[in-house]
């Protein structure tokens, strides 16, 4: 609908409404934030986390409402009918951009619930949406470095009881944690460095999605694998905001999760860690061919 716009402005507005979106509704966050604080009653809580979660969701509503605005929004979008929002998910998916975040928020708001991140600890100290994050019960995961590993291997267990603390809340209410496997977003520099195997995915990394399995699992109803590809190129969060990524492909599917994987030892079976890395180089490999398959299907929409 502002497609008439130039770019620069479309970007400018869109990081406008962004923002006083994103203020709007920290604001009842905090709100309720400060309620959750002061009486961490179980009693409370069961009440007050509903709610919370209720103005993320609007948050992420209304995003969605700019992001249609701002952008010539022809996305090819399979796999979410099945989807059920009174379910736990654990999802997963192939990281190339920070519009990453977008595009799944767009895509599955209202079909699955919130979508909850690992973080990183020290994002907890980043001026409103941190609060705000801890709000959501977002883990905080602490990084060691491995030569403080080596000097102490007892410091892997912060983020294990970190991950099981959080997970613990997420029993409240349906509630989806999400994972980008690889790490870190893909650049065919990375990919290089890392001699990665796969053609348009950098190597997973099991650490953080056995863990989270490890900690509530059961309670999974499925993996939702979703696959993300740009066929006009890997835009930036500002191309994004000035509507210059009109094109997205993405493709959903569910993966049922082994139960040994939610109640074995990954740390300390050796077998079972094997079994859990060929599971995800499997579903890793099906992604890169679907990437492929995404990539060659759209050449006869560009040729057009």
């Amino acid at each position: 609908m502002l497609g008439f716009l130039p770019p620069v402005v479309r970007g400018v507005l869109s990081f406008l409404v962004l923002t006083v979106n994103t203020l709007f509704w920290c604001f009842l966050l905090f709100v309720l934030a400060l309620v959750k604080f002061v009486l961490p009653f179980e009693a409370v809580l069961a009440r007050l986390d509903p709610l919370i979660n209720t103005v993320a969701s609007s948050w992420t509503s209304f995003n969605c409402i700019w992001m249609r605005l701002a952008h010539r929004h022809h996305w090819t979008v399979e796999g979410v009918e099945t989807l059920r929002y009174k379910d736990w998910y654990l999802v997963n998916c192939n990281h190339q951009s920070w519009v990453d975040i977008f595009v799944l928020q767009d895509a599955l708001n209202g079909r699955i619930p919130v979508l909850k991140f690992f973080l990183k600890a020290e994002l907890l100290y980043v001026p409103v949406i941190g609060l705000a994050w801890w709000a959501l019960d977002f883990p905080f995961m602490k990084r060691h470095s491995r030569a403080a590993l080596r000097k102490n291997p007892d410091l892997r267990n912060d983020d294990r009881d970190s991950a099981r603390k959080a997970c613990a809340k997420f029993a409240r209410i349906p509630t989806s944690v999400m994972n980008f496997v690889e790490g870190t977003r893909f650049t065919p520099e990375k990919q290089q460095t890392q001699a990665s195997p796969f053609k348009h995915l950098l190597k997973p990394k099991a650490g953080a999605m056995a863990m989270a399995l490890n900690a509530m699992g059961a309670q999974f109803h499925s993996l939702v694998d979703a696959t993300i590809v740009y066929p006009d190129g890997i835009p930036t969060f500002w191309q994004y905001l000035c509507g210059q990524a009109p094109r997205v492909l993405l493709k959903v599917r569910q993966v049922e999760i082994p139960v040994e994987f939610c109640t074995g030892d990954y740390e300390n079976d050796r077998a079972l860690r094997k079994t859990f890395h060929r599971w995800l180089d499997e579903i890793w490999q099906r992604k890169d061919e679907d990437m492929g398959e995404m990539l060659a299907r759209d050449q006869p929409s560009k040729a057009g």
